[in-house]
């Protein structure tokens, strides 16, 4: 058996038992009917999630900077279009419907990306002569070989950065080794495929457009104010969440080597229709939550006999059109996130400036500098689907385990660690010692960059090949999470507390804006740590490995050192706060210790 699926199933026995015994025991059954639909849905996420990068290097050929910007303007538009999404819940659909249309939209996207189309073809161009590559595998088995008078060849770097082909005879129409620029590579990619491919991830961007704000919104709705069930509740939620992205890890990147990228991403779209079934099956449980705010507006007519419900569906699928094209053009999505961050900024800071008293200006203030925190801290970590994806291919001994599969390394940990730190917040809080949450976004920092860093200073444990041990990569992530349990948490929650009631909806934009540009930006940076491919293979194994350590430093240094800055702020501004972190009878929200940027 594949050893993450044996620790898998133990870990899930060992923490899912006792879970469900909770929900069924203490919970209302709509809270059931929400943690599997929401389970399923982060599965077809992360499902889809953790091929994607392979997906675009191996079968479409896109460089590792191309592939890189691609998966940022795929992934920050993600988080871009909730905010549109959560208006168009509160103002008319109501949350229900809202999530219920952008599971649909899920379905049919995440089904779409089953289609594959052909292969790109690479092809080696020497002295107007051209010679085929021949690929077959996907992730770490792939193999490409040079095909020369219709035999495969092997091939490597040379010395002076070009390519050396092994075993070619010397009677060849191509000799053995080619200098660097002697030649060139060119490629055909499919249209229908990759038109599929850009139709299917904008579906799911409008998808999740229209999900992801309201889905946990209903979780919250089944508690009445006040409720001491609520914390425990939305734990159990988010224990879900991190199950569904475990599994989707563990087998779609298990099929989608084994068999085929279709089958990956079919059965990421099969997860996503899962959730679907289970949510409209389960609707009635939800005693009524998240209905419509003004069931007869929606009902008016808008356009002849078209309501202005029927109106909604017909704009978010024209939505999807736009959609299509901006996302194969980071250029403009950069723009876009950089206009909105300029424009929201100066808001805040005219807010903050006209129509604040003293104490309100600290508390923004105080967030402003939590919001950029969450864009460093999440520019490193969100590169576990770029560049530490491709590094697990190309340079980790994987032993048994497939590249796709250390995705689940994160979620994993979550489901042992965040009972215990969630315990640590507890015992921490009932003795007036919990950290300030400066100070916790500090030490996050320093632990994601650590990560980053153990991995830098075990280079020397690299074998022959390259390949560094696999338990590093796991340290890695270790890590990795342990930074996020003290950040992630906290971030809503104190959003939530430090800005002014009247933009307070106006500065959860901006917290998840953060995370759109945390994830543009670090597609730009994993496209910075790209080596040389060959029919997305690796050229060079060693190139590849000093590239990635090297990035890899520079990234753990910065984590390191804002977390450091962080820290010895927090002696100097932690006064911002004015008293919203006080407890009033009761442990503060940030102590569920269950990651915020999973809530949705």
């Amino acid at each position: 058996m594949n050893p993450i699926v044996l620790i898998g199933v133990i870990v899930t026995l060992a923490t899912g038992v006792p879970v469900m015994l909770q929900l069924r025991k203490n919970h209302p059954r709509g809270l059931i009917i929400l943690f599997f639909a929401e389970m399923w849905e982060r599965f077809s996420y992360y499902g889809m999630r953790g091929i994607l990068i392979f997906y675009l290097t191996q079968h479409l050929l896109f460089d590792d900077k191309t592939a890189s910007a691609q998966y940022g303007s795929y992934t920050s538009l993600v988080y871009l279009l909730p905010l549109a999404g959560g208006i168009i819940a509160d103002r008319w659909l109501g949350t229900r419907k809202a999530v219920a249309f952008g599971a649909l939209l899920l379905v049919a996207g995440h089904l779409t990306m089953a289609v594959e189309g052909h292969p790109a073809q690479q092809t080696l161009q020497y002295a107007g002569q051209s010679f085929p590559v021949a690929a077959e595998g996907r992730m770490e088995s792939r193999q490409v070989r040079l095909m020369v008078a219709g035999k495969p060849y092997e091939f490597g770097p040379a010395a002076d950065g070009g390519m050396a082909i092994k075993g070619l005879p010397v009677s060849a129409s191509l000799p053995a080794d080619l200098p660097k620029g002697s030649f060139t590579m060119t490629s055909k990619v499919d249209p229908f495929g990759k038109a599929a491919f850009y139709l299917a991830v904008s579906l799911i961007i409008m998808g999740v457009g229209f999900l992801k704000p309201n889905i946990s919104t209903i979780v919250g709705q089944l508690y009445p104010q006040g409720d001491p069930r609520r914390d425990s509740g939305f734990t159990l939620y988010y224990y879900g969440i991190n199950l569904g992205a475990f599994w989707a890890s563990v087998l779609c990147g298990l099929v989608g080597e084994s068999i085929g990228w279709w089958a990956g991403f079919g059965l990421a779209g099969v997860g996503m229709s899962a959730g679907f079934v289970v949510f409209m099956l389960g609707r009635k449980y939800l005693e009524g939550h998240g209905e419509p705010p003004a069931p007869a507006v929606l009902r008016e007519k808008v356009v002849g006999p078209v309501n202005r419900e029927w109106t909604i569906y017909a704009l978010g699928l024209l939505g999807v059109i736009p959609v299509y094209f901006l996302v194969q053009v980071n250029t403009i999505v950069g723009w876009g996130l950089g206009i909105c961050t300029v424009l929201s900024i100066a808001y805040i800071g005219y807010f903050m400036v006209a129509k604040c008293t003293r104490v309100e200006r600290e508390r923004m203030g105080l967030a402003m500098v939590l919001i950029f925190g969450a864009v460093v801290f999440f520019t490193l970590f969100e590169q576990a689907g770029t560049s530490l994806n491709l590094f697990a291919a190309r340079n980790v001994d994987l032993m048994g385990v497939s590249a796709a599969q250390t995705q689940s390394f994160n979620a994993g940990f979550i489901l042992i660690f965040a009972p215990i730190f969630a315990a640590m917040w507890a015992w921490l809080a009932a003795r007036g010692r919990d950290p300030d949450p400066t100070m916790k976004f500090g030490l996050g920092l320093v632990q994601v960059g650590l990560g980053f860093l153990v991995v830098v200073w075990a280079q020397g444990m690299a074998d022959e090949h390259f390949r560094m041990p696999l338990f590093m990569l796991g340290l890695l992530y270790l890590l990795h999470t342990t930074g996020e349990l003290f950040l992630s948490p906290v971030g809503l929650s104190e959003i939530t507390k430090l800005s002014v009631a009247s933009i307070v909806s106006f500065m959860m934009a901006v917290w998840f804006l953060s995370s759109s540009i945390a994830q543009f930006v670090g597609g730009k940076i994993a496209g910075l740590m790209g080596t040389e491919t060959v029919g997305g293979q690796v050229l060079d194994p060693h190139g590849a490995l000093m590239t990635s350590l090297d990035g890899f430093n520079k990234l753990g240094w910065a984590g390191v050192g804002c977390g450091v800055v962080f820290i010895a702020a927090s002696f100097f501004i932690k006064h911002w706060a004015n008293g919203a972190n006080e407890a009033a009878g009761h442990i503060q929200p940030e102590a569920i210790a269950i990651p915020a940027d999973r809530a949705s």
